[in-house]
């Protein structure tokens, strides 16, 4: 029973420090947690794909490592284990930002940038908490989104394709202004 007991609050501790950890990305490394945003944002299948290949990368050396009967080996594999982690999370702030601004927009557009991030973190993560499909579904998806976003972020490689810009109103005579209450002559 006691064991139930320790994963229950691992589980709960870890729960609690997600949402704690990409804030303090946010707020350590803005410019990097835009880019990855605005990257998952415009761009989310490359993104995907990027993290698909990018986890492949880290994984194969990180294999090699932890199957060598070295001691050393080992710890360097969990180490690399440890970064990939921690740089993933990078772009999982950069995915709470875009999921909080979506969410404020819907719900209190009112809100400070960083309470619509929190949101965006604590909705992350209780998706990710979320029994079978957030385990098998949420969770693999968004790590893989975000070691793409991670990747093009610290690259700094943003879409070509920018967001369409607003629409220009058409002038008929653009030296005729007409302010509100004027009438045209």
């Amino acid at each position: 029973m006691s064991d139930v007991i320790a994963i229950f609050n691992i589980l709960l501790i870890t729960g609690l420090a997600f949402p704690g950890m990409l804030t303090t990305w946010s707020l350590l490394f803005p410019n990097l947690v835009e880019r990855a945003r605005k990257r998952v944002e415009r761009t989310p299948w490359a993104t995907f794909w990027m993290g698909l290949a990018g986890t492949i990368l880290f994984t194969i050396p990180i294999a090699v490592l932890l199957a060598l009967p070295f001691a050393p080996a080992k710890i360097f594999g969990w180490v690399g284990i440890f970064l990939a982690l921690t740089f993933a999370s990078f772009g999982a702030a950069g995915i709470a930002a875009l999921m909080g601004s979506r969410l404020a927009r819907r719900v209190r557009p009112e809100m400070s940038e960083i309470a619509t991030f929190v949101w965006g973190a604590v909705a992350f993560e209780f998706a990710a908490a979320f029994p079978v499909l957030g385990w098998f579904i949420v969770i693999p998806l968004g790590i893989l989104t975000s070691m793409g976003a991670a990747i093009f972020a610290l690259l700094n490689w943003m879409p070509k394709a920018q967001l369409r810009p607003a629409v220009q109103p058409v002038v008929e005579n653009p030296g005729l202004l007409i302010h509100e209450g004027q009438e045209a002559h």
